[in-house]
């Protein structure tokens, strides 16, 4: 016997893959396979241990991101409330500033009581007074709108801030006002600001459409 035959080895035959899985065509030859390769690999790694179906994960698909939910909107009952820093209209409006200070609040809050029977809202006017020594609050319903003169140590603002605090819970609040810290006041409310300048205009076009109207009954 020679060495050189002895440690000579016979390479394995290769396998032809493509026949080998050819004869195992039927669903019980390839069940089969995997047996066998089961049982290969337990030998070799140990036991499989199965996982209960409880302990089995299932997938989940990633949640989307959420559309940031909107605000409901507010339920409102239906009133539409006007609430009107007076002196600050007044200083802000040409033909009202020209008048002495009692003329100018008079034709004002007439101009306001013609509005409001035409837009058919709550019109609530605040005049400062309370420079007024010992003077209390008056409230006076002129018409179809109210008036009011603040307190002593009470300002126009501090009586519309919380006004427009409570009835913008359940209404429509408009606030008609020029002063930039009252303005941030009256948003944080929930309420809607009016420039006095735009509230001039808006006032303005609904004369010229309570003329038209006049003009076309006559």
């Amino acid at each position: 016997m020679h060495l050189a035959s002895a440690l000579r080895q016979t390479a394995p035959a290769p396998v032809d893959s493509g026949s080998y899985f050819a004869k195992r065509r039927s669903q019980r030859d390839i069940f089969a396979l995997d047996k066998e390769l089961m049982h290969i690999f337990e030998q070799t790694y140990g036991p499989v241990r199965q996982k209960k179906q409880a302990e089995r994960r299932v997938y989940k698909a990633p949640a989307q991101p959420h559309a940031a939910k909107k605000a409901a909107p507010a339920a409102y009952d239906g009133d539409e409330y006007l609430l009107v820093d007076g002196y600050n209209l007044i200083f802000a409006w040409d033909k009202l500033r020209e008048l002495t200070f009692d003329g100018s609040r008079e034709r004002l809050i007439n101009i306001l009581c013609n509005y409001q029977g035409y837009k058919k809202c709550e019109v609530i006017v605040v005049f400062d007074a309370y420079k007024v020594k010992g003077q209390q609050r008056e409230v006076e319903r002129v018409n179809n709108i109210s008036v009011v003169y603040t307190k002593e140590a009470e300002t126009a603002d501090m009586y519309i801030e919380k006004t427009s605090h409570q009835l913008a819970k359940r209404h429509r609040v408009r606030v008609v006002t020029s002063d930039g810290l009252e303005q941030l006041i009256i948003l944080g409310n929930g309420a809607l600001r009016v420039p006095s300048r735009s509230f001039i205009e808006e006032v303005e076009a609904a004369e010229e459409e309570i003329r038209q109207i006049i003009a076309e009954e006559v």
